[in-house]
């Protein structure tokens, strides 16, 4: 399997989930799986579901053309795809028939013990400073709890249309990459399929979405990912085996964390939707749909190419011996990325840019109305320039 194998994966993916996502939504409509404007969310009107069957349908083609499994690799991949189907058919009886959340988990928990069972499973990392730790007979327990984990994390951040596939086709493509560079070429291609069937899901769900995903496509690309993270890096004896699929996917770890911690703070159940998402925040702050994905998307490749930027920059000999010279250099792009990402939290999360432009443009103009506030708070978001408030 090479790199160009890879690339053909991708194409065949992204035709077949951009060709069946019209025919899963007329199915979806026919079977009564519509999701209804909540108050909650950003959609206006009536939106089929069931769109994870387009994405199932088109790395599932691309994976059996372009996936030549080994001896070493049949299992696994077997196991993978069995999960898949589980954790599909799942997520789309919740589409259709919103299914109590324990019954969604032992799902998910079923669907990730399958590919554990055939030997997707993480016995050992290797962490710097620290050296290989090995799990022992608690790395399959590990590793479904992470799978579950990864299948909630994509479905808690699939809130505004084209996010959630928009968000795992670059972290995929990423994937692709270092499992590549890892010598994981099942994993690789894997990767490739799931980043070509995303992709072409979302020719028809970038906004304004014709169709949704729903659950039953948030949580196959969780597991996808998932599973492709264990495959193509983190079973690896790399060094920085776990940090990589935690910076690649950390916009939608970072969403799921500031919502779950929130909800926790004010006592509400962690399954229970709301509208404190980094996609509500923007949009409270002035954000069309469109820039909130640009910013989002924009956020996930700066950080999955810094993962990549990891695996080629020579820092390390990968005996425990640094160059120092290009040590500095991933030091520098660690501190942008971070200072980055920083900032957007603090736009997000401190700023509440809006609240504060109605307090301060009512404290100049009292007879000041929404619009003034709304044209307030488009100025500074165009411009960049964020005006403080100050109290007396």
């Amino acid at each position: 399997m090479t790199e160009l194998d890879a690339v053909w994966a991708f194409v065949a993916a992204f035709a077949v989930a951009a060709g069946l996502t019209p025919l899963t939504a007329r199915f979806a409509r026919r079977v009564g799986a519509v999701d209804q404007p909540k108050a909650r969310g950003l959609g206006r009107e009536s939106t089929p579901l069931l769109g994870g069957l387009a994405i199932f349908a088109g790395a599932l083609v691309a994976g059996l053309l372009f996936i030549n499994t080994t001896v070493r690799t049949h299992d696994r991949f077997v196991g993978i795809l069995l999960g898949a189907i589980l954790i599909t058919l799942v997520g789309g009886l919740d589409d259709r028939f919103d299914l109590h959340p324990a019954v969604k988990l032992l799902g998910q928990v079923a669907a990730a013990i399958i590919p554990v069972a055939y030997g997707v499973e993480v016995g050992n990392i290797t962490l710097p400073f620290l050296g290989a730790i090995d799990f022992g007979s608690a790395g399959g327990p590990v590793t479904v709890v992470g799978l579950v984990a990864m299948m909630n994390v994509v479905n808690f951040s699939d809130g505004v249309d084209g996010l959630a596939a928009g968000v795992c086709a670059i972290s995929a493509a990423a994937f692709a990459v270092i499992a590549f560079d890892l010598d994981r070429s099942h994993a690789a291609i894997l990767a490739a399929c799931t980043a070509g069937a995303a992709a072409g899901f979302l020719v028809h769900n970038f906004p304004p979405a014709s169709v949704y995903m729903g659950d039953c496509g948030a949580n196959l690309l969780g597991f996808l990912l998932g599973c492709i993270a264990v495959e193509g890096a983190v079973k690896t004896q790399a060094v920085l085996a776990l940090v990589i699929p935690l910076v690649v996917l950390a916009v939608p770890f970072l969403d799921t964390t500031f919502v779950v911690l929130k909800r926790m703070k004010y006592r509400r159940k962690v399954y229970v939707a709301d509208a404190n998402h980094f996609h509500h925040r923007f949009n409270r702050i002035g954000f069309s749909e469109r820039k909130t994905l640009i910013y989002l998307y924009a956020w996930t490749l700066m950080l999955g190419g810094f993962a990549v930027s990891l695996r080629f920059i020579p820092y390390s000999n990968h005996h425990g011996h640094l160059n120092l010279g290009w040590s500095v250099v991933v030091g520098l792009l660690a501190l942008v990325v971070v200072v980055a990402s920083a900032y957007l939290v603090y736009v997000l999360e401190i700023l509440k840019l809006r609240r504060l432009s109605a307090i301060r443009v009512r404290r100049l103009r009292p007879e000041a109305e929404e619009v003034d506030v709304d044209a307030d708070v488009r100025r500074q978001m165009e411009t960049g320039e964020f005006e403080a408030l100050h109290r007396d």
